[in-house]
């Protein structure tokens, strides 16, 4: 059984929540507030989280997982009565692994929540596979095993696990082009939904993060109408 928290201040969707995630085999805890979020991940190991963008007091649910993606991978699948594209975007950036908009179908979020766990599992498996392997170029190595990233000068690249796992993706396949669709369904499991720009905004992200000048990207180039591809120059494997 996997366990699931989920932070709404809406009693309603809590409890219709929590109800379909049980008979659905998930034990559920659900909260209303960040600070009942944050006692119940100190007290119980959870295997996701599905998160309110807006909650009581002054709670923003961005900077909420924003704080959670800092000290654990723990997939986040954010809530919104907002369908707003930027926040989406944000969210994703901030690590969340999905973005939902209310009113949502129940089994939508039960096939996103299932995704995601997949990938996860998919992840540490690939994980253990790849303990003491190391992707080097000309200016940063990426620790698969470890899921490090780090400059040429030792210094540590900060990812989330979202742009992690679209880095790695790019740097096994070097000059291969990724369209946007193929690399939505690599590093989330899903489709690209129409209007999602969030593959370019995590992009452009990585671009900030790891390009030599972020003004000209040269490690990952993007092919007009298609996607991207990644040219950097390997040292060794």
């Amino acid at each position: 059984m996997q366990n699931l928290l989920v932070v709404d201040d809406d009693p309603r969707i809590r409890e219709m929540l929590t109800r379909y995630f049980q008979d659905e085999g998930f034990d559920v805890t659900a909260v209303a507030d960040a600070s009942s979020m944050r006692a119940s991940l100190a007290s119980k190991t959870f295997d996701a989280i599905l998160l309110d963008l807006v909650l009581p007091d002054g709670d923003d649910g961005l900077a909420i997982a924003r704080e959670v993606r800092m000290s654990s991978d723990i997939p986040i699948l954010m809530l919104t009565g907002r369908d707003d594209v930027i926040d989406r975007i944000v969210g994703l950036e901030v690590g969340a692994d999905d973005y939902i908009a209310k009113p949502f179908h129940l089994r939508e979020v039960l096939a996103r929540l299932r995704a995601v766990l997949r990938r996860r599992t998919a992840n540490e498996t690939s994980r253990d596979a790849d303990q003491g392997e190391a992707l080097v170029f000309e200016t940063f190595s990426l620790d698969l095993g470890r899921r490090q990233a780090r400059f040429a000068n030792g210094c540590d690249i900060e990812l989330t696990t979202g742009e992690f796992d679209m880095l790695a993706v790019l740097v096994r396949h070097p000059k291969r082009v990724f369209s946007r669709e193929t690399l939505m369904e690599l590093t989330r499991g899903r489709n690209l939904d129409a209007f999602d720009r969030s593959i370019d905004a995590q992009i452009g992200r990585l671009r900030k993060k790891i390009e030599p000048d972020k003004t000209k990207p040269e490690l990952i180039k993007s092919v007009r109408g298609v996607g991207y591809v990644f040219t950097g120059k390997a040292v060794s494997h």
